[in-house]
Order: C-alpha cells, then sequence, then structure tokens
C-alpha cells in the first residue's frame, strides 16, 4: 500500500496542529508510523485519502457499534440537522433520550447529558465530592476517566502509549486528594479505606478496563467495591464510557449484577457524534443545580444531532437478539486469531469480553496496569504494521481496545484472520533477529 497523500497531509497537519492530530494516540507514534487520514466510511471498511481501504476495528474507538454511516443514524442526523444545529434551549429529544437511558441502563434514575466522556466523569466527581462533602478520591492504575486534573494519576491509554507517567501543568495540589490503586486488588482497597474510609468521597471504576487494553475484573472485585462503599458512605461510580451499551444493553453493571451510584456514559450515546453523560440515584442527581447547589453547565450538552444519532443506535441495540449477534461474531474472531498466534509460535494473550477486546503480546495473565505493561510493544509495532498492509485497520496502540460491530461480516472476520495469521509470522521473525 501507498500512503503518500496521508503523509503530505499530515506533514501540513503538524504545521497547524500538535503534533498534527487533536488527540494523541491517533499519532501513530507508538508503532513507528505517521497517522492514514480518512476519507469517508461506511459499514465496517475506511476508505483513506490514498484510496485505500481497511477493515475497521477501531470504531471511533468504540461509538460505531453499529458500523459507520448507518442508514438509520445518517437519517435521524439529517432530519434533526434540517430543523437546526443547536438550540441551548430545551428538546423533547433530549427527554426521549434520558427516558432511553434510565430504561436501558439498571442503576439509573435520573441522566444529564454533557458533551464528552471527559466532562461526564469530571462532572460525577464533583457531584460525589458535593453529596458527600468529602475530599479524596480512589481511582485505579491504568483506568483512564478522560483528562481531568485531578484524574491523570496513573492513566492508561495514551499516557501509557506515550509513556508519560502524569502530565506538567497539573498542579500537586489538585491531585493530593486522588489515591490510584492497582486494579483487580481489593486487598489493597479495603487496606485503604480501613485507615480513610471516612474521607474517601467516590470511587472510580473502569468495571473492564478498557484503557490499557482490555482486562476484565477478577470475580469478587466489583462486589467488593460496592460492599466497601456501602460500609464507608462512599459513592461508586463505573466510568461505562467504554463499556456502556457496548457489552450489554445495561453496560458492565448487567452483566456482573454489580449496581453503582452513579455511571458515566459516552460514545456510542451519541451514535458517532460528540456527548457524555452522567447518572444515577435520584437522591444523588437531585443535588445537581439548578434543582441543588452543585454546579455544571454545558452549551452544547443535549445537541439536537447528537441526541438524535444516539437515540437511533440505542433503539437498534434495543432490537432482540444485537448481543448474542456480537457476541458470536467477536469469540469467532479472537479463536481464529489466537489459533493464528499459536500456529506462528508466538505468545499473545487474548482478553475479551462481548465485542471488546485486545491481544497482548506476552505470555502472561494481563489482570492490571503492571502486567499490561510487559507487552512487547515492538511486536505490536510490527503486526499493527502487517495488519494495515493487508487492509486491517486496528489500533496504533498496543494499550488500546478492538472493537466488532453489527456491520462485520463473516467475510470480513475470515479476511483479518487471514492477514493476522501472516502478521504474527512476521513478528515471529521479527523477534528472532532480535
Amino acid at each position: 500500500m501507498e500512503w503518500e497523500k496521508s503523509k503530505r497531509l499530515y506533514e501540513e497537519a503538524c504545521k497547524w496542529i500538535p503534533g498534527g492530530v487533536n488527540s494523541p494516540v491517533r499519532s501513530a507514534r507508538a508503532v513507528g508510523m505517521n497517522p492514514i487520514f480518512v476519507k469517508e466510511a461506511r459499514g465496517c471498511r475506511l476508505v483513506d485519502e490514498d484510496g485505500n481501504t481497511y477493515i475497521d476495528y477501531v470504531g471511533s474507538w468504540g461509538p460505531l457499534i453499529v458500523g459507520h454511516s448507518h442508514p438509520d443514524i445518517v437519517e435521524a442526523v439529517r432530519r434533526a440537522a434540517e430543523k437546526g444545529t443547536s438550540y441551548g434551549i430545551p428538546t423533547q429529544l433530549e427527554i426521549s433520550m434520558a427516558q432511553k437511558v434510565v430504561e436501558m441502563v439498571p442503576s439509573i434514575d435520573m441522566v444529564r447529558m454533557v458533551s464528552s466522556g471527559t466532562e461526564a466523569t469530571m462532572s460525577a466527581i464533583r457531584l460525589a465530592r458535593g453529596y458527600t462533602g468529602r475530599k479524596k478520591i480512589i481511582k485505579f492504575n491504568g483506568c483512564y476517566h478522560g483528562h481531568g486534573d485531578c484524574l491523570l494519576v496513573q492513566s492508561g491509554s495514551g499516557l501509557a502509549t506515550l509513556g508519560i507517567p502524569g502530565s506538567p501543568g497539573i498542579p500537586e495540589e489538585i491531585v493530593m486528594h486522588t489515591l490510584s490503586l492497582p486494579y483487580n486488588d481489593l486487598g489493597q482497597v479495603e487496606e485503604v479505606m480501613e485507615r480513610m474510609g471516612k474521607e474517601v468521597a467516590a470511587i472510580i471504576v473502569e468495571p473492564v478496563a478498557a484503557n490499557m487494553g482490555v482486562v476484565l475484573p477478577r470475580p469478587g472485585f466489583l462486589q467488593g467495591l460496592r460492599k466497601l462503599c456501602d460500609a464507608f458512605g462512599t459513592v461508586l461510580i463505573f466510568d461505562e464510557v467504554i463499556s456502556g451499551f457496548r457489552l450489554a444493553a445495561g453496560g458492565a453493571q448487567e452483566v456482573f449484577g454489580v449496581l453503582p451510584d452513579l455511571t458515566c456514559l459516552g460514545k456510542i450515546i451519541g451514535g458517532g457524534l460528540p456527548v457524555g453523560a452522567y447518572g444515577g440515584k435520584r437522591e444523588i442527581m437531585m443535588k445537581m443545580a439548578p434543582v441543588g447547589d452543585i454546579y455544571q453547565a454545558g452549551t452544547l450538552s443535549g445537541n439536537p444531532l447528537a441526541m438524535s444519532a444516539g437515540l437511533a443506535t440505542l433503539n437498534i441495540l434495543s432490537s432482540a437478539g444485537i448481543y448474542e449477534v456480537l457476541e458470536e461474531k467477536a469469540n469467532y474472531l479472537v479463536h481464529g486469531l489466537a489459533e493464528g498466534a499459536k500456529a506462528a509460535g508466538v505468545s499473545v494473550r487474548m482478553n475479551r469480553i462481548g465485542s471488546l477486546g485486545c491481544g497482548f503480546f506476552t505470555a502472561e495473565e494481563v489482570c492490571d496496569f503492571e502486567s499490561a505493561l510487559k507487552a512487547d510493544t515492538q511486536a505490536y509495532a510490527v503486526f499493527f504494521q502487517e495488519m494495515l498492509k493487508g487492509g486491517i485497520y486496528m489500533a496504533p496502540s498496543q494499550f488500546e481496545a478492538f472493537f466488532v460491530s453489527l456491520a462485520h461480516e463473516k467475510s470480513d472476520l475470515d479476511r483479518t484472520v487471514e492477514v493476522a495469521a501472516q502478521a504474527f509470522e512476521r513478528v515471529r521473525e521479527h523477534s528472532a533477529r532480535g
């Protein structure tokens, strides 16, 4: 494949945009390449500016669970845009979206829309602090909750990709109340809570960690967090920006049977448009202005285009059998990838739940951030490059997930497995050369 036009566009972008991209992981530096520039997309396929076509497993980093340019979503956005693109005044669409979210997510009584997942987590943390009157929060190493100042401590995703432990520009005073503990280590959480539980406003966690690759919670971990929060009057926040509506209609909380006090959502509820949301128990949500005294606002919150796209997506996902179809597709793909790695003699640990997965280039179990960081990022870079040459677009980072959509057909999955088998062979040859 040739990427001459993408190369020229990247050089031009670097003159006007820091690093040439508007979100760091897009730069593809972690895999030793420049980014491709996309021209258009349909279903599960991307077309870049050079005319190359790829089977896409990024899906805009998760929102496009029904595929690119789904006709129902395109039509919903078109109808909304014809009436107006933004009002800053309430619409019936916002009510319909709120009702749909409450209907689908087990723990949510009331919900407020914002414009990004970062806004959702920032707002949920502020709400938890205001509700409890406490300052400290607990998060987990490798879990990324957006780029809010108090949450950029031992984060995964782009920070892991770039090798940045935190970020300049964040005063120590802001993060001094943030405690970051090992994911899946309930014992350490218990120890910390015994010492300072009455000072902890919230425990925020990705119920399925999806920003250090994909790491599943160990049996009892989420249940243990729920019990500790109940014992100490601490607010349990599930960051389901990725897992929400991805693993089940009700997200990870439905799958694992653990209900948080607050839930943060994003990605899928916008159908590919910028959106976020946070919601939960009525008694907590009623503390938000204008009915309460905890303030949060946003000019574009509840934007009619985003509400229309999100509602159309959730209506599709409400159809019977949708998640069984996604499970079957993802299981088929992961089985094929695992067999290809085994045949090539390459150690790959496949972590998957539902249509969310990651292949770690390591022989060890990946159960937390420390074990995720042991994965061979150079091997992944070779794999990524070979997959791209074969027309398969995976995440340009070892520490990101891949997403299977309803638009992926069996022929797409078979082609992916075929290309991957060759890519694993290149990884083996590269490793043999040292």
